[in-house]
């Protein structure tokens, strides 16, 4: 089976609004496959590839597929590729619905771009908050982190 992501997926990932896709659709330069368990429009994500606006290896293909469909590791992992392609305000929503997950990672990862600013506006108080989640759900580095800041502030 091919893989394929919904429309609204493809709409971010492209940056092409709906009403195009949809005229790219009927023009058959997109193939729809069958709508998903939810009910979503689902496009042929190998026709989408040349209008993805970042540079995506064939590997992560399926990466993108599964954070689609709502995996919380292929978000957050869907997000540092964005990141990493300097395009947080499409990480910070991948990231997000990871978060919504309670993804420990992803949490982690929210703090620390509320802690530099990246992405959005830097709000220290934030960063901590998700930082205190994180380690709460067991990150490792977020509870160093938190140590680390506890020491600091003891006398």
């Amino acid at each position: 089976m091919n893989l394929a992501i919904s429309l609204d997926t493809a709409t971010l990932v492209t940056g092409v609004s709906k009403r195009t896709l949809w005229r790219r659709l009927d023009d058959g330069q997109i193939t729809r496959q069958e709508n998903d368990s939810r009910g979503r429009a689902m496009l042929t994500l190998a026709d989408l590839v040349p209008m993805l606006c970042i540079s995506v290896d064939p590997e992560d293909y399926e990466l993108l597929a599964d954070a689609d469909a709502g995996n919380a590791d292929a978000q957050n992992d869907l997000a540092q590729l964005f990141l990493d392609a300097n395009r947080p305000d499409i990480a910070l929503h991948w990231m997000q619905l990871a978060v919504d997950q309670e993804h420990a990672d992803a949490i982690h990862n929210l703090a620390m771009l509320y802690i530099k600013g990246v992405g959005l506006e830097r709000d220290k108080t934030k960063g901590l908050m998700w930082l205190a989640k994180a380690a709460s759900l067991g990150h490792s580095i977020a509870k160093q982190q938190i140590a680390t800041l506890h020491l600091r502030e003891t006398p």
